[in-house]
């Protein structure tokens, strides 16, 4: 059955990626969370998506200089207890970024902080950056999603995570279709999708089966799988 992720939190009641929106994604009874992790300065792991706030760059301030409603990641675990997590390493070598890690240090400083949580069992890890996922992949035991940023060519990643032994691919919802789920099934490989918001969108998610969707209604998304294939269909119509 799919499982739905609130993406960063259920943001519609409180402000994303912070321990309110977890703690109530929890209490909606979502199947896991998305969350953003991100290393300041002094190393401290936090949870964000942005990499600036107020114009400054996380990477270039220590935990204490953030505002207090950034989390720490092991107090967004800790909120998340219960659920699974899907946990999206922030390190991306891209002009909007502040600072990209090529040596592998923050990948493994994310997954010593959550094996050191007791979190391994329950955590997905994802990145945009192939090498990162890489690194994840190397130094824990959880499961390791490639997330497809738009100019990633789908099937090709297919073939590319399969050989790097990743766990799964997690591609934007416009281009997931029957034939892109059986070329991942084909090799063993999850799909974890995002953001699936519309009715419609979710609706063929549900449909094809995929392993996970990953939304900002996860309400709605609950709904529509607890109505089966039946009421599936009537919400289409």
């Amino acid at each position: 059955m799919t499982a739905v992720f609130a993406h960063r939190g259920l943001h519609a009641r409180a402000r994303e990626n912070t321990l309110a929106a977890f703690s109530g994604a929890v209490a909606l009874g979502v199947d896991g969370v998305e969350l953003d992790v991100r290393r300041c300065s002094d190393g401290e792991l936090v949870v964000h998506h942005d990499p600036r706030i107020d114009g400054r760059a996380i990477a270039e301030q220590t935990k204490a200089e953030l505002p207090a409603y950034v989390p720490s990641l092991a107090a967004a675990l800790a909120a998340c207890a219960g659920r699974r997590v899907n946990v999206e390493v922030k390190n991306l070598l891209d002009a909007l970024e502040a600072s990209y890690d090529a040596s592998g240090d923050f990948a493994r400083e994310v997954v010593r902080t959550v094996e050191a949580a007791g979190r391994a069992n329950d955590v997905i890890y994802s990145s945009f950056d192939l090498a990162t996922c890489e690194v994840l992949a190397d130094a824990g035991s959880s499961p390791v999603g490639w997330l497809l940023d738009l100019d990633v060519e789908p099937a090709g990643a297919i073939v590319r995570a399969a050989a790097a032994g990743l766990d799964a691919i997690n591609p934007y919802v416009g281009v997931v279709d029957a034939a892109l789920v059986e070329r991942a099934r084909g090799v063993g490989l999850a799909l974890n999708v995002w953001t699936v918001n519309a009715r419609e969108d979710l609706v063929a998610m549900l449909a094809l089966g995929v392993d996970v969707v990953i939304t900002d209604e996860p309400a709605l998304a609950m709904a529509l799988r607890d109505q089966g294939p039946d009421g599936a269909r009537g919400a289409m119509a």
